[in-house]
């Protein structure tokens, strides 16, 4: 059966083109006539956004001038999953073992990296997620892989200092997790740390950036090596980390079928 490339949003029964949005207007939600008014502006907004019909189905207060609604309504709008395009991954995700060896064979030493949150960002679950030896996701973090160094210095980590830190530990990649993203927050703070890093000279460590704000593809034009969205798993980021760093020997190509030698354990 040829694959549909032409679908609608699925609401309540198949392609009747139902959608669900949530947004906040600064107005108030207190008397009766605040709360129409406030609905009666959420649906000339989702109006205007092509919804037709529009029904509010929630609206709380936020403080005294700010109320938060829930819209549901119709679109007309289809989607061409043909003109739909996915960036494939450049490298293959490998086991706890390969990436042990990978580094013991091409570095003969360990992997070092350093690890932040920057700016006035004090949200360390994500990064503490990819470094912390409990990890994320049913996966270890990096400090559990026995041929990586894991520095982790934190939140609100000024950009001078994790410059500084990453140079005096010999860093090979630096990891900034950015959550933050108010007026554009983890954008202006990733084209400072890329530019504070070019500044200091080589070498320049590998710039790993993570959030689940950020487009992946805007890591040439922030000026990162590499960009991690929202799902990502410490093994995507061990096993990027091995393909930019330490990239297999030609005597070692079965590594990527699994045929991993007795004496590369995971962890010691």
């Amino acid at each position: 059966m040829t694959p549909k490339t032409l679908v609608r949003p699925y609401g309540d029964t198949t392609g009747d083109g139902r959608v669900q949005l949530s947004f906040t207007l600064p107005v108030p939600f207190s008397t009766p006539d605040d709360k129409a008014r406030a609905e009666g502006a959420a649906l000339q907004l989702a109006g205007k956004m092509g919804l037709d019909p529009a029904m509010v189905v929630h609206a709380k207060g936020m403080g005294p001038d700010f109320t938060f609604f829930v819209v549901y309504g119709r679109v007309g709008h289809l989607v061409d999953l043909s003109e739909v395009t996915v960036a494939e991954r450049e490298f293959e995700e490998l086991s706890p073992a390969e990436i042990n060896l990978r580094i013991r064979s091409a570095l003969g030493r360990k992997l070092v990296v350093v690890g932040a949150t920057i700016g006035t960002d004090a949200h360390t679950v994500g990064i503490d997620a990819i470094l912390n030896v409990k990890g994320h996701a049913g996966e270890k973090g990096l400090e559990y892989y026995r041929e990586i160094k894991v520095v982790n210095l934190g939140s609100q980590v000024e950009v001078p200092r994790l410059v500084a830190a990453a140079r005096a530990a010999g860093a090979d990649a630096v990891l900034v997790s950015q959550v933050v993203t108010q007026r554009d927050a983890h954008i202006k703070n990733t084209r400072e740390l890329a530019a504070a890093f070019d500044a200091a000279g080589p070498p320049r460590p590998l710039l790993i950036i993570g959030g689940p704000r950020f487009d992946p593809a805007l890591a040439a034009e922030l000026g990162v090596d590499k960009i991690f969205g929202k799902g990502t798993t410490p093994r995507d980021v061990a096993s990027y980390l091995v393909h930019a760093l330490a990239p297999a020997r030609p005597a070692e190509a079965g590594s990527a079928t699994g045929q991993v030698p007795a004496d590369a354990p995971a962890r010691a």
